[in-house]
């Protein structure tokens, strides 16, 4: 911990590259990502405060929306395309994650029950034709097409990408390498970017 109070001690002696964020944020993109300490949105893209407005979840799940019962990550969604008017949004997956590996192989989570719970909002389990790969990969893929569906279910993504002013992008993040690739409709692949 102690590495970490010392960079935020330095960290605040440079008031005058923050000043200008006191004004208001306009980031471009939202970018849905796990919660996983090894994916790091701002390291991984190079942005710069104000530039990226996140969303992190275990497994980087979106679940499905209900006005009836609306979540944070609803709201985080809709305040990035109503209010931010974001033009970007990126559901970004990552190899070794611990959700996709735990759905994939079946884990008995009955210990983490809340862990558990959440991840029933996964949709359907993710394909993957070797589940004993600890890359989980191709399920991870999968998991990442199965949220860009799943946000389209909320009213205010659809009409923003039926009007061309959202676009939506799938990457997976390879921790082990740093290696980002894309989803690539025409071809079904991910593909370096």
């Amino acid at each position: 911990m102690q590495p970490l109070i010392d960079n935020a001690r330095l960290f605040g002696q440079r008031p005058e590259e923050f000043a200008g964020l006191a004004e208001g944020q306009s980031p471009e993109v939202l970018f849905i990502t796990c919660a996983d300490s090894r994916v790091v949105p701002a390291l991984i893209t190079g942005a710069r405060p104000g530039q990226l407005f996140e969303l992190r979840t275990a497994g980087n799940i979106v679940p499905p929306y209900t006005s009836e019962h609306p979540t944070s990550e609803a709201a985080t969604i809709e305040y990035a395309v109503e209010v931010l008017g974001v033009s970007d949004i990126v559901v970004c997956g990552h190899s070794h994650c611990g959700a996709v590996g735990a759905l994939v192989r079946g884990d008995d989570l009955t210990a983490v029950p809340a862990v558990r719970d959440w991840l029933a909002h996964a949709a359907d389990e993710p394909k993957c034709s070797d589940p004993t790969d600890p890359t989980v990969a191709e399920a991870v893929q999968n998991h990442v097409l199965t949220q860009l569906l799943r946000l389209r279910s909320y009213a205010c993504i659809e009409q923003r990408l039926q009007s061309g002013q959202l676009r939506l992008h799938g990457w997976y993040y390879e921790v082990h390498t740093g290696a980002v690739r894309e989803h690539r409709a025409e071809t079904d692949t991910f593909e370096a970017l």
